[in-house]
């Protein structure tokens, strides 16, 4: 099913491929699509899809997100979907996160069940960043997974 299927809104703003936006806010209703390259912030309580071959750089604060393409940054919203080759690389806050075979997730994510403006009011409070700092994800290492099941010698 396509992310346009899902959305209860209609497709109000669109980025199309060979158009970028740099240093960017991109706010909106319902529904946004991207096919070119953005970078900044991103607000709104509607559902952002990020195409094929795009790229969305920044703060996301959305209700739903849809990766069909390429996500750095940080993400919060109340649900995420990433495609088979998608690429998210960032933190990502949400209830709902689904991974298609094929899809990559770098970066960390914690899972709340509150509502995506709920999640943002709690993590400016007990997470606050500097205006205009970078946050970045680092993978988690440690080796061979299943290695801290087995027996020392």
């Amino acid at each position: 099913m396509s992310p346009r299927s899902r959305s209860n809104g209609e497709l109000n703003g669109f980025l199309d491929r060979g158009t970028q936006i740099v240093d960017g806010e991109l706010r909106f209703k319902d529904t946004f699509r991207v096919d070119g390259r953005l970078v900044g912030r991103v607000a709104s309580e509607g559902d952002l899809i990020v195409g094929e071959g795009s790229t969305v750089e920044g703060q996301i604060r959305v209700g739903r997100l849809f990766v069909s393409g390429i996500v750095k940054g940080s993400v919060c919203a109340e649900r995420v979907e990433i495609a088979p080759g998608a690429r998210v690389e960032a933190d990502v806050e949400t209830p709902a996160l689904l991974i298609e075979e094929g899809g990559l997730f770098q970066g960390r994510c914690v899972m709340e069940i509150l509502p995506v403006s709920e999640l943002s009011k709690e993590r400016a409070q007990n997470h606050p960043v500097a205006e205009g700092s970078r946050r970045t994800a680092r993978p988690l290492t440690g080796g061979v997974p299943g290695r801290h099941l087995k027996k020392p010698r």
